[in-house]
């Protein structure tokens, strides 16, 4: 029959079995952005108000930013897309776009957030270094300086707890308060990268209003662990937060029906917060099983909250075919530099998850042999 291949219907498209049950089995140890909002969540979507945030405001967002404040001790809140934006709107309404800003020199701010703060908050900025995140307090004491008239001098002092690039360490809160004091005594502002704060708190054993009492504006992401889908809030005084409010909309970060993503976040706050330290018990099993592999893969000293340095200096190749070697046993990890890993755990992995990455980085270690 002439035009019959026109004429029968189009082949559907098949996924191979095989490769979805792969995909679907990755234990992904990359990060704990990848976490997915939870049931309850889900049914807070779908309840939530659609004002326009950017316009009029929006309630679930007034719900969100004003639970936030109260939980870290501050006036106000304020939602955005994402913590690299909270700590860059944190950035100019601190500075107006002038003066220094003193950072420990192996801070997520400095050194993957850094273009917003060269090209769009036109600060300048000074490495001062540290132990596991905590800046040295002699070398940051003299590298406060005042206004002259040949220059802006410090215009703000930024911490970060949990510490990322210190593999996840938490700022004792002794260190906190004295940099905060040795600040204020120069009229300096400090403000607190807290992307992980609650599990900063966790780890502490304390609430997260006792850290961030020791700094002005602090911000933490409800994307992580505490699994919402989307968002950042900035807390701090309300004269400071209005300011921060047209810089959000400067850099682009008002949202339209942002209470639907709100929402999530509200109940992330209210309900994620104590599962914490469950994430810290397995990355420190994980971190012990490593380092029974081999000593020189992972220090269980290291380990206080969520994220597992791994070294691979030792090993002749580098992390990015260490991470290639993981994913094709089923586990996802991030190479954190050139010769070493980042594991994070999260909400989605257990035990069996933590058992199976030991397994395999057992498997990869014998590989390499």
């Amino acid at each position: 029959m002439s035009g019959s291949r026109a004429s029968l219907p189009a082949k559907p498209n098949v996924i191979n079995p095989k490769r979805k049950s792969a995909m679907n089995e990755l234990i992904d140890l990359r990060t704990d952005t990848v976490t997915r909002p939870t049931p309850e969540m889900l049914a807070a979507i779908q309840c939530a108000s659609q004002g326009d945030d950017s316009r009029d405001g929006d309630a679930t967002v007034q719900r969100l930013e004003a639970l936030a404040a109260q939980r870290t001790g501050k006036e106000a809140g304020l939602y955005m897309p994402s913590g690299t934006m909270t700590n860059l709107v944190a950035v100019l309404a601190h500075t107006s776009r002038a003066g220094e800003v003193l950072l420990e020199r192996g801070a997520h701010m400095l050194n993957t957030e850094l273009g917003g703060l060269a090209a769009v908050a036109g600060v300048f900025y000074k490495a001062i270094p540290g132990t596991r995140g905590a800046m040295d307090e002699a070398l940051l004491a003299e590298s406060i300086r005042p206004m002259t008239r040949n220059n802006f001098g410090t215009a703000l002092v930024c911490m970060e707890t949990t510490h990322n690039g210190a593999g996840g360490a938490v700022l004792p809160l002794v260190h906190m308060q004295r940099v905060h004091v040795l600040a204020r005594e120069h009229g300096v502002p400090v403000h607190t990268d807290g992307a992980r704060l609650f599990n900063a708190a966790a780890a502490l054993g304390v609430s997260v209003a006792e850290i961030a009492r020791h700094t002005d504006s602090v911000c933490f992401c409800v994307s992580k662990g505490l699994s919402a889908p989307v968002g950042s809030v900035l807390c701090g005084p309300k004269p400071f937060i209005e300011r921060a409010r047209a810089f959000r909309r400067m850099v682009g970060g008002n949202m339209r029906q942002a209470g639907l993503i709100a929402a999530a976040g509200i109940v992330a706050i209210e309900t994620m917060a104590q599962r914490l330290p469950e994430d810290h018990r397995r990355a420190r099993a994980l971190a012990e099983g490593l380092h029974a592999i081999d000593a020189r893969l992972a220090d269980p000293a290291m380990v206080e909250t969520n994220i597992v340095r791994v070294s691979v200096a030792h090993s002749g190749r580098s992390a990015a075919q260490w991470s290639d070697a993981f994913r094709e046993k089923g586990i996802a990890v991030s190479p954190a530099d050139p010769r070493s890993l980042r594991f994070v755990t999260h909400r989605h992995i257990g035990d069996a998850e933590v058992s199976q990455a030991i397994k395999a980085c057992a498997e990869v270690c014998a590989d390499s042999r």
